[in-house]
């Protein structure tokens, strides 16, 4: 895959994101597409410049604001669980932070909005978004409990955060058919990457890997 903004990045980040994408492999991820979408998306371009010689390890990496840059491989199955047998369709991003995820994304998905609590960090993200030609992202600053009513229903909704419960302004906004994933848990306690379908009937909920990311907190910064 081909992105405007990865020409002039030197060989040496080439081959570590080569590594990366082989370590993804190794560790079940085998959704072609998702591996081409990351492996698209310089991580490096992302994360503080002292922390750039580990943008590709398998590692969260602090940005500042107590939030965290999510590991390749959280990202890569989160999407590749949403991904499975479908396409994304509209989606949403609950917690856009720098942009990484959101770069992701827009790889498989030409409707993409995403929203962010922290005003700082959402300009980071629209900064590197703009870097990548990713123009198509439609972001907003806003408390990600109450999603996007206005660019309602999403075939497809992630949310980076953890939360006790799904919040149910995000369940209200699925589209009957549409699957969201988030992180369940307390942040002390034990959390769990959890996929909720809409059916006709309902939500089904399907229970993954154990995780652990930031709080799904209220408000805006």
């Amino acid at each position: 895959m081909n992105v405007p903004g990865l020409r002039g990045i030197g060989m040496t980040s080439q081959r570590t994101r080569e590594r990366m994408i082989e370590r993804l492999r190794e560790q079940g991820i085998g959704n072609e597409r998702v591996l081409a979408a990351i492996a698209a998306v310089p991580r490096h371009i992302f994360v503080e410049e002292a922390l750039a010689s580990r943008a590709y390890e398998d590692t969260a990496l602090p940005l500042g604001f107590q939030q965290t840059i999510s590991q390749p491989y959280v990202v890569a199955r989160m999407v590749e669980l949403l991904a499975d047998g479908r396409e994304l369709g509209r989606t949403l991003e609950v917690g856009a932070g720098c942009g990484y995820q959101a770069a992701v994304l827009a790889m498989l998905t030409r409707d993409l909005f995403a929203v962010e609590r922290i005003e700082p960090l959402l300009a980071k993200a629209r900064k590197h978004l703009g870097q990548l030609r990713l123009t198509h992202v439609r972001f907003k600053h806003a408390d990600g409990h109450w999603g996007l009513p206005e660019a309602a229903p999403f075939d497809t909704i992630i949310v980076a955060a953890a939360a006790a419960r799904a919040p149910q302004a995000l369940l209200d906004q699925l589209a009957p058919g549409g699957r969201m994933i988030l992180p369940l848990g307390g942040v002390s306690g034990e959390q769990i990457l959890s996929l909720i379908e809409r059916h006709a009937e309902g939500f089904v909920e399907t229970h993954f890997d154990a995780v652990r990311f930031v709080p799904l907190l209220p408000g805006v910064e």
